[in-house]
């Protein structure tokens, strides 16, 4: 069995395992990576750019070389290789989880619980929820869904077709390190501006595959379309922007607007403004439905294109 099609049956199993299991409860590979983090970053923190850059470095370079080693330690066994892969896949996308945390909050606004709605939504966002009302906890959800489901799954998905089980952690990695340290707080502007601009690298054809799909697999292809083009733009985040503009157009709903973050408030463009109306709790559902058809196929793309990819170089090879 070859590396490529070793690389598709584990991330196909890696894939149904989150399906069909969700994220460990203990022990999650990405958690320990975060503590490892947190340790590093305890050691090298300087309120300066290059020190932040160090730190990138240190713990995305550490964890691809780790994916690399596992790898290369495996490759004479196409059952490894395929074991390897499922694992690693599990590990980093987090579509399951992504998926149970909105249907809590939206359940709980369903029963017009708001405090338990409230008290749930920092496990899924970064809102200040005592400012939200059913509504706008509504759209954060929605606005979550969407994002995550580039950033948590089609995202990995991409730089595993790409590296493997290298790219596949590097991505999670780099995704990590911008949750921890990325944000423009007075501590972290400076040192966490490296791991802010990989991530906006590292997430870009994660986020454009996410945009084209959700167009595709929405209920409203020429709406998603249209909200792309004209608003994902304006958006302050290269690669939120169009994913959350395709979802909101593929679901004709308004997303984006005013929102708070750690007591700092943001006035961001809508998106889908002409063309939207306001989120309701039932549009939760509807995200997540669309999300788990994103991230299917987002899995078939990437494994066709890593599969192609390799044809196209061994008829090339056979020809000389």
């Amino acid at each position: 069995m070859g590396a490529d099609r070793s690389y598709a049956y584990g991330a196909a199993a890696g894939l149904l395992g989150d399906l069909l299991l969700g994220d460990p409860r203990r022990g999650h590979p990405v958690a320990v990576f975060g503590r490892a983090a947190g340790a590093v970053e305890g050691a090298l923190w300087h309120d300066h750019r290059g020190w932040g850059a160090l730190h990138t470095a240190v713990c995305a370079g550490g964890a691809v070389a780790l994916g690399a080693v596992a790898e290369r330690a495996v490759r004479r066994s196409p059952a490894a290789r395929v074991a390897l892969t499922a694992a690693a896949t599990w590990s980093v996308v987090g579509g399951t989880s992504l998926a149970r945390e909105a249907r809590i909050i939206g359940r709980a606004l369903e029963a017009g619980d708001l405090t338990a709605a409230r008290a749930r939504l920092p496990h899924l966002c970064g809102r200040d929820p005592g400012a939200l009302d059913a509504d706008g906890i509504a759209r954060a959800v929605v606005e979550s869904v969407a994002e995550n489901t580039s950033d948590a799954v089609v995202g990995a998905l991409v730089w595993g077709a790409v590296g493997g089980v290298p790219g596949l952690v590097g991505f999670r990695a780099v995704n990590t390190l911008d949750a921890m340290v990325g944000h423009k707080s007075p501590r972290l502007r400076r040192f966490g501006w490296a791991s802010a601009r990989l991530d906006d690298v590292a997430g870009w054809p994660g986020a454009r595959l996410t945009a084209v799909l959700a167009t595709l697999a929405g209920p409203d292809p020429r709406g998603a379309l249209r909200a792309w083009r004209a608003d994902a733009a304006n958006h302050p985040s290269p690669n939120a922007g169009p994913v959350e503009a395709s979802f909101a157009g593929a679901l004709g709903v308004r997303l984006g607007g005013t929102l708070s973050y750690g007591g700092r408030v943001e006035h961001r463009p809508v998106l889908n403004g002409d063309a939207g109306r306001a989120v309701r709790v039932t549009d939760i559902d509807r995200a997540v439905r669309l999300s788990r058809r994103v991230g299917l196929l987002a899995l078939g793309t990437t494994v066709a294109a890593r599969l192609l990819v390799q044809s196209a170089k061994s008829l090339k090879g056979r020809g000389k």
